[in-house]
């Protein structure tokens, strides 16, 4: 208990020390309100913009949310093919990595005259950034299995000989050893993901606007407040955006914590500095 006051504490802190650097910066060098908007006129603009910030939060988590679970799903599935087959994993493991390289403002112009403006291009972007991290890190994680534990496993399994025990045999291998194995290397490669989730869909915001004619996600909305100067609005939508991007995080964290915390070492007891 003691412990977690602290945490706060100290995480309080910071955050006054950044609120009085923050006004300091603004009074020392004479800043108009539409290059730096002061605190109080950004919790001003959050309190007056409360209904339209809650509506792009809505619009965004959808669309982010979606191209996450999408990205674990075809993630891990890609993965298992990968540490499945080896020369699938050396013909195409290659291409998955190239989306990293790619920028994705570059083909977002693309995706959009494909599947048209909207919630959906949205999604199809931020897929597009979060699933290499997860193919990267599952892939990396289901090859990693100690040999050991694979000669161990076939010793204390008799799965006899022909196509069927041999399939079998993989599939036990598969869900009983190298998953397990590559849970915590599945789980670096989901939070990675989350944020950059977030990144993803109001980077397609930027792109593909909205569905709906005045309605939009952070993306969006972010194009509307530069475009007008509304600075303090703009800082709005940032708190947010980061607001939701901490919340996939700690979903991710404690997802992970749920399936790792009875055998794991990361995840037997908090790190201690």
């Amino acid at each position: 208990m003691r412990k977690h006051v602290a945490n706060f504490l100290s995480a309080a802190g910071v955050c006054l020390g950044l609120l009085v650097i923050w006004r300091l910066v603004i009074f020392l060098f004479q800043l108009p309100p539409f290059l730096l908007p002061s605190p109080v006129s950004v919790i001003q603009a959050i309190c007056q913009r409360l209904p339209s910030l809650l509506t792009s939060l809505e619009i965004t988590s959808l669309a982010a949310g979606g191209a996450w679970l999408a990205s674990i799903l075809v993630g891990i599935f890609l993965a298992v093919i990968f540490a499945e087959s080896r020369w699938i994993r050396r013909m195409f493991f290659p291409y998955t990595l190239l989306l990293q390289t790619v920028p994705i403002v570059a083909i977002a112009p693309l995706i959009i005259m494909w599947v048209g403006t909207g919630t959906f291009a949205v999604g199809v972007i931020a897929f597009i950034i979060c699933l290499p991290p997860v193919i990267a890190n599952t892939t990396q994680g289901l090859i990693s299995t100690d040999k050991n534990l694979v000669s161990l496993f076939l010793m204390h399994n008799s799965f006899g000989s022909g196509f069927i025990p041999a399939l079998r045999y993989r599939l036990q291998l598969l869900w009983k050893l190298r998953l397990p194995n590559a849970m915590p290397a599945l789980f670096v490669g989901i939070r990675i993901s989350s944020g950059l989730a977030v990144i993803g869909a109001i980077v397609g915001e930027l792109f593909a606007g909205s569905s709906r004619v005045g309605v939009g996600g952070f993306g969006y909305a972010i194009n509307y407040a530069n475009a007008q100067l509304q600075t303090d609005y703009l800082f709005a939508l940032v708190i947010f955006a980061s607001g939701l991007g901490f919340a996939f995080f700690f979903v991710a964290r404690f997802i992970e914590w749920y399936f790792l915390h009875n055998w794991h070492e990361s995840a037997l007891s908090p790190e201690e500095d």
